[in-house]
C-alpha cells in the first residue's frame, strides 16, 4: 500500500517558488488499478514522479507498506517493488529485447520465458526477441516492450506516464488490451497518469489532480461520468480512442 501525507512539490523562481503540488494526501491499495488525470499542467507527472522517487517532495511524507520512503531515490524504491514507466520508452543501442526482458526479470531466463512476456504484450515473440532496443521500433512496439519487462519483474506497483503519448490509434488499441490483461491477471497495482477515456474506462479508482490539488477521487462509475459531463460543458471533451 503506498500512502502520501500531506504531499507537497515546488520549484524556485526568480521571486517566490511556484507550487506544483499542494498538500496531496492519497492511500492507494494494493492490487488496484487507478488512473490519476486532470488538466494539462495541473501537476499529474510531478505527482507519478514523486511517487516513483525522480523527484523530492518539498513538504510531506511517502509511505510503502507503512515504511517511510520520502528520501529514497528511484533505484532504492525500485527495490522495494515500485516500478516506473516513462512517457517515452528509453532506447538501448546494442542491447537486444531478450537481454532488457532478462534484466529486468533479475535472474536467467530461457527464450521461451521472454517469448511468453512478449506474446503477452501481443508481440509475435520470435520476430522480436532477438532484435536490438533502437530506432527501428515504433513507438507503440517499445511501449509493449516495456510492459513486458514490467511484467518479468512483477513489482507490486508499476507507474505508466501517459502511456498513450506518441504512439497510433492501432497501438493504443492493443494497448488497452494488454492493460485490462494485466488487470486482471492481477500483476500487482497498476498506476497511470491519463486524460484518455478509454483508459479512465477500466480503471478501479480514478482521482483528479488540478492545480496541484487533489480534486475528486472515486470509482470509475461515480467519477468518469462527472468528467465527461464537466468536459463537455466546458467544450473541451476528454480524449477518445
Amino acid at each position: 500500500m503506498l500512502e502520501l501525507r500531506n504531499v507537497s512539490f515546488g520549484v524556485p523562481q526568480e521571486s517566490a517558488q511556484k507550487d506544483i503540488l499542494k498538500n496531496i494526501s492519497l492511500t492507494l491499495e494494493d492490487n488496484k488499478f487507478t488512473v490519476i488525470t486532470g488538466p494539462n499542467g495541473g501537476g499529474k507527472s510531478t505527482l507519478a514522479k514523486v511517487i516513483a522517487g525522480i523527484e523530492k517532495p518539498t513538504e510531506g511524507q511517502i509511505f510503502w507498506d507503512g515504511e517511510e520512503i520520502t528520501q529514497l531515490s528511484v533505484t532504492e524504491r525500485a527495490k522495494l517493488g515500485i516500478s516506473y514507466a516513462f512517457q517515452q520508452p528509453v532506447r538501448f543501442k546494442g542491447i537486444t529485447v531478450f537481454d532488457l526482458i532478462q534484466l529486468a526479470s533479475g535472474q536467467k531466463m530461457s527464450v521461451d520465458d521472454a517469448c511468453r512476456y512478449l506474446s503477452e504484450v501481443g508481440l509475435c515473440a520470435r520476430d522480436y526477441v532477438r532484435r536490438e532496443v533502437n530506432a527501428s521500433l515504433s513507438g507503440g512496439e517499445l511501449k509493449r516492450i516495456e510492459i513486458a519487462t514490467v511484467m518479468a519483474r512483477s513489482t507490486k506497483m508499476t507507474v505508466f506516464d501517459e502511456p498513450e503519448a506518441g504512439i497510433d490509434l492501432w497501438s493504443f488499441q492493443k494497448l488497452i488490451s494488454v492493460f485490462e490483461k494485466l488487470h486482471e491477471n492481477n500483476h500487482g497495482s497498476i498506476l497511470i497518469i491519463s486524460h484518455q477515456e478509454r483508459i479512465l474506462s477500466i480503471a478501479d479508482e480514478i482521482v483528479m489532480i488540478a492545480g496541484g490539488e487533489l480534486t475528486a477521487r472515486g470509482s470509475r462509475e461515480e467519477i468518469l461520468p462527472k468528467i465527461l459531463d464537466k468536459s463537455i460543458n466546458r467544450g473541451c471533451k476528454v480524449m477518445g480512442g
